[in-house]
């Protein structure tokens, strides 16, 4: 299935963006009567969405990318600009891990979730995916899981880190391809469907992000900014 195929039937990743912990940060920090920056599309979080919801938390202005952006929030009511600087840590207003704050206080506004599309056996020796960077040292089952590097799943992450599947976090094994990655199951089963949270959220996978900004080099931020550019946003409560 080509990428284009995979967004357009549902089964690309979603990338759920949580209006309650934006708003508990908003309290949190506080921001009223602050400057916010929300460049970089709001750090891949949605320039403008977010900046309606910190317009209802008494933000006095936000700094967008450019002057279409701050001319629409404008005509909204909504103080904006494209320059200047914010007087926020975007890190601790969107909950997302950084070197100084690898747990921070505040929730994760974005977690990126995944679906098992399929399971399979994997034998004692058997290899997955391309170039058969991992092979099976036991008998295994093994999930078949959305997201791939088109969505900002960055290769290198393949037989680094874990997801988080139901309660417990389980290994990417394998190269990480286009569209899909696979996890292994270790011991366990699971329905096609099941949800799989790459990072954020509440449980375990909660702070991932600082684990993948060990294996990759970038900043966690960064990471935000590629995913939210390249997955289906998806605002929930």
């Amino acid at each position: 299935m080509q990428n284009d195929d995979l967004l357009s039937s549902g089964a690309a990743p979603r990338v759920l963006l949580s209006r309650g912990a934006l708003l508990r940060a908003t309290e949190a920090l506080p921001v009223r009567g602050a400057r916010v920056d929300l460049r970089h599309d709001g750090y891949g979080h949605g320039a403008l969405a977010c900046a309606r919801i910190l317009a209802e938390a008494g933000v006095r202005e936000v700094v967008v990318d450019d002057h279409r952006q701050a001319a629409a929030l404008t005509a909204e009511g909504i103080g904006a600009r494209s320059n200047g600087a914010g007087d926020v840590d975007p890190a601790m207003l969107f909950g997302i891990p950084s070197d100084a704050d690898p747990a921070p206080a505040t929730d994760p506004v974005m977690s990126l979730q995944g679906r098992v599309l399929s399971t399979k056996v994997l034998r004692a020796g058997e290899a997955v995916s391309y170039g058969y960077t991992h092979r099976a040292s036991a008998d295994t089952r093994v999930a078949l899981v959305t997201g791939g590097y088109a969505q900002g799943i960055l290769r290198a992450l393949g037989n680094r880190v874990r997801v988080q599947l139901g309660q417990r976090m389980l290994p990417i094994v394998g190269r990480i391809a286009m569209d899909v990655c696979v996890i292994d199951l270790e011991g366990t089963d699971v329905d096609a469907g099941a949800p799989v949270t790459y990072f954020g959220g509440e449980g375990a996978a909660r702070t991932a992000l600082a684990g993948w900004a060990g294996v990759t080099g970038l900043t966690a931020l960064e990471m935000a900014v590629v995913i939210g550019r390249h997955g289906r946003q998806e605002w929930v409560s």
